[in-house]
């Protein structure tokens, strides 16, 4: 896994599964498959993430999470695409993702 996430991206996982372990391990748990799951899939086609030119350069995909209210943001000029941020999606984007 560490490959495929940058060390933000891993730090922001781990924060998010650690606030929703409190209320519910079962769902960090899941969190953290749809995570992996989303990673693999863009991994493998990276086309499928979109495009979001109003938050980053073309360098940068997106993907939002079914089930859960965050938004991978995948670098796709590394191969294979790393995910670059891990953002919940209640967050003002484009102050948050600023430094892309």
């Amino acid at each position: 896994m560490p490959g495929r996430f940058s060390p933000r991206a891993r730090r922001e996982l781990r924060d998010a599964a650690a606030w929703i372990a409190e209320d519910s391990p079962a769902a960090a748990e899941a969190l953290l498959g749809a995570v992996i799951q989303a990673a693999d899939l863009i991994a493998s086609r990276p086309g499928l993430a979109h495009l979001r030119l109003d938050l980053a350069t073309d360098r940068f995909r997106f993907w939002s999470l079914r089930g859960f209210p965050y938004v991978l943001v995948f670098d796709v000029d590394r191969s294979p695409p790393v995910v670059a941020r891990i953002v919940h999606q209640s967050r003002d984007l484009p102050a948050v993702l600023g430094d892309l």
